[in-house]
């Protein structure tokens, strides 16, 4: 792929998702093999002990490897349907304040690519780490997605 501003991929995909907007979910990065998400520190979206809520964690988690997806898939992005098919997530901490996000693609994005269009779909995890401002895990989470061409 030529070059690409994986900034501003990064920032279409902030507005692209009207719940995460919703929610102030932030791309802040988008890379060939990651993604990261950043979940705001607003009470509004705390639950009852005063930390981040559950659902945001989950949110910003399942934004987040859609990012790495979309980092790792941006060349073929018109040709395919994405969607995330399950997910897994473990909270490890209360999460207090700002929340990172960030989903590593740990698998061979090329060979996808070809098995892709060798049979028309592909299914692949994503992992995510959420973190908050101090490096301290909150959650981790696997995103499980399903590709298929739209072609068939």
């Amino acid at each position: 792929m030529s070059s690409v501003d994986y900034d501003a991929v990064a920032a279409g995909l902030s507005q692209a998702i009207p719940f995460n907007v919703h929610l102030g979910l932030e791309t802040t990065s988008v890379a060939p093999d990651s993604g990261t998400v950043r979940l705001p520190d607003d009470e509004k979206l705390f639950n009852h002990v005063g930390s981040q809520h559950a659902g945001g964690l989950f949110s910003a988690g399942e934004a987040a490897s859609g990012a790495a997806f979309v980092g790792a898939f941006l060349d073929v992005m018109g040709e395919i349907t994405p969607l995330a098919e399950s997910a897994q997530i473990a909270y490890k901490k209360l999460a207090k304040g700002e929340i990172a996000a960030t989903a590593r693609f740990g698998e061979d994005a090329e060979a996808l690519k070809v098995k892709l269009n060798d049979e028309g779909r592909v299914r692949f995890p994503i992992e995510v780490e959420m973190t908050d401002a101090e490096g301290n895990v909150a959650a981790e989470m696997t995103v499980n997605w399903y590709v298929r061409r739209n072609d068939g």
